[in-house]
């Protein structure tokens, strides 16, 4: 190697050093952040897991596999996992089916169009969450407006609240600008010509839209279940305030566990196993989606 290459050489390798602990600089803060306050309470949930609560409700350090005897053999938490995945399951279907429309007509809309309708879908965010619960609360309450219009109709008066039906109703209106948005990202850019090609070749707008456009966007759809079936599947405010307690999901029997029974290794053998659980599902649903895998 002759002189010149030798400098170049070490030259490009003092610059990727440089490199590297530019990269290394920039990424230390998300890496820490992850750490404290994902990797860390993961662990402890994992460590409380093979733990037991103490008759005073501590935890008593004497380890054994007794939370998850207890998980696996009681039928009422197979229950509760099988409702709220079935909730979260229904959220997303019915976010899906009325958010994709919404983003369509919103992509086709002229910009300034599509700016003040995409405003008016972020809208909600600006009022806190539990607050637009107990609206919601107010709307379906046996004495809420519904039924107050409809006794002063002279109908009979519907039993609203404190139902699936409300908590799907609650769980869709929250989470619908999540569907929305990931959808409407990806339909913005969407090269519209290939859906009048397909028409030009003899395809129905039915057909067109099966073998064009709904492919070429699967990934806002993937996207936007994510977003709505992993919060959706352990809420606990919709539940709690729209089912009256009557409709218990997973986030609730949690909330109970760690709060009113103070039993967090119990809690945590729950949460641990939902996790995996929900971790498997997202796998299985990213390998069906994903065209490279099918």
């Amino acid at each position: 190697m002759t002189p010149t290459n030798l400098r170049m050489n070490t030259a490009l390798q003092t610059q990727q050093r440089r490199e590297r602990r530019r990269l290394l600089g920039l990424i230390t803060p998300g890496l820490l952040w992850l750490l404290l306050f994902f990797l860390l309470p993961l662990l402890i949930i994992v460590v409380y897991s093979f733990l037991e609560r103490s008759p005073t409700g501590e935890i008593a350090w004497r380890w054994g596999l007794h939370n998850y005897r207890r998980l696996l053999g009681d039928p009422i938490y197979f229950v509760i996992f099988a409702r709220s995945f079935g909730i979260a399951l229904a959220t997303t279907v019915l976010t899906l089916l009325i958010g994709y429309p919404m983003a369509l007509f919103i992509a086709r809309q002229s910009e300034r169009r599509r700016t003040v309708l995409i405003f008016l879908v972020m809208l909600p965010f600006w009022t806190n969450f539990l607050v637009r619960m107990y609206a919601w609360q107010f709307l379906l309450n046996n004495t809420g407006l519904i039924n107050s219009t409809l006794e002063s109709l002279g109908l009979a008066p519907l039993g609203l609240i404190n139902t699936t039906s409300a908590v799907l109703v609650g769980l869709v209106y929250g989470e619908l600008p999540y569907m929305v948005l990931p959808l409407y990202a990806i339909l913005e850019r969407f090269p519209w010509a290939l859906l009048e090609a397909a028409e030009d070749l003899g395809a129905s707008r039915a057909r067109a839209f099966w073998r064009v456009l709904l492919p070429l966007t699967l990934p806002g759809v993937t996207a936007g279940a994510v977003l709505v079936f992993i919060p959706t599947i352990g809420s606990f405010v919709v539940p709690q305030l729209l089912g009256g307690g009557k409709v218990a999901m997973l986030g609730n029997v949690l909330e109970r566990q760690f709060l009113a029974a103070q039993d967090q290794p119990f809690g945590s053998t729950i949460a641990l196993v939902f996790m995996l659980l929900l971790l498997a599902a997202i796998v299985v649903y990213f390998r069906a989606t994903t065209p490279e895998t099918r």
